[in-house]
């Protein structure tokens, strides 16, 4: 589905700042998988995904996803086959559009554009039945501002846009950091039987190493820029989050280690 070689990258290249942000990373991912990415601030995991998306040029390395090599695609064109969520719930929508148009805007990712109208009346009934399935009654404001939605609402708009179109890969970048505790629940919920129900292929970056494990079915660790742990299978179902310390403990070859230090 997604073979991914040798991706490196520095930043400042050159400069006293110079920071290797990516080190040869290379990941096979297969159809279907939902991996969720956990490491420390600055390990590297929202540089893979932006890396993925294309939202920079890479210094080496190849992506290529199904039979395409994207690797040197604009972030405009990967926008076609890659869905996005983002931290911010601000980020996913346009705040001065409605509801209504936002979701027009999303079903046409991948498509050519044309002058036309911006909605059309059959599109609203497939909006309705689309945002029924969230339970937040969204269906019934279709012509709402998305600015004046609250956070919760908004990012779970952008997850039914990033989508709308089936995506090739879906990428969720901490998407629940900034919602608290309940919102952020639901919005797992969701992110869950979203992915289940289309089956999609999701790479999932959280700081919170629970999600990790529970969520997915395979689970990657960064660290200073390359990846030093990936668990799948009957391994992922019994870990447990002491598990996972000692395991970057003995991979880093280090004497101690607290989940406060690996994940903040």
């Amino acid at each position: 589905m997604i073979s991914i070689k040798s991706l490196s990258k520095a930043f400042n290249r050159g400069d006293v700042n110079e920071v290797q942000a990516l080190n040869n990373v290379s990941l096979e991912v297969n159809a279907g998988d939902f991996i969720t990415i956990i490491g420390s601030n600055g390990a590297g995991k929202s540089t893979f995904l932006n890396a993925l998306a294309g939202s920079f040029s890479l210094d080496s390395g190849s992506i290529v996803l199904d039979s395409d090599d994207i690797g040197r695609w604009p972030e405009y064109k990967r926008a076609g086959v890659i869905g996005r969520v983002f931290q911010d719930p601000l980020l996913g929508t346009c705040a001065g559009a409605t509801i209504e148009q936002n979701l027009a805007m999303a079903i046409k990712r991948g498509m050519k554009r044309g002058l036309g109208l911006g909605v059309k009346s059959k599109d609203r009934d497939f909006f309705r039945q689309k945002l029924s399935i969230l339970d937040l009654g969204l269906e019934d404001r279709l012509k709402t501002l998305t600015g004046l939605l609250s956070g919760g609402q908004r990012q779970a708009l952008t997850m039914l846009m990033a989508t709308l179109v089936r995506p090739k890969l879906l990428l969720l970048d901490e998407h629940t950091a900034a919602l608290d505790p309940k919102t952020a629940g639901m919005i797992l919920d969701l992110t869950e039987d979203i992915v289940s129900s289309q089956q999609l292929t999701a790479l999932m970056v959280t700081h919170n190493m629970n999600q990790a494990i529970t969520m997915g079915n395979r689970l990657i660790m960064f660290h200073r820029g390359e990846i030093v742990m990936d668990i799948a299978g009957e391994e992922k179902k019994n870990l447990k989050v002491e598990d996972l310390l000692l395991r970057f403990s003995e991979l880093r070859g280090e004497a101690e280690i607290s989940d406060r230090m690996l994940l903040c």
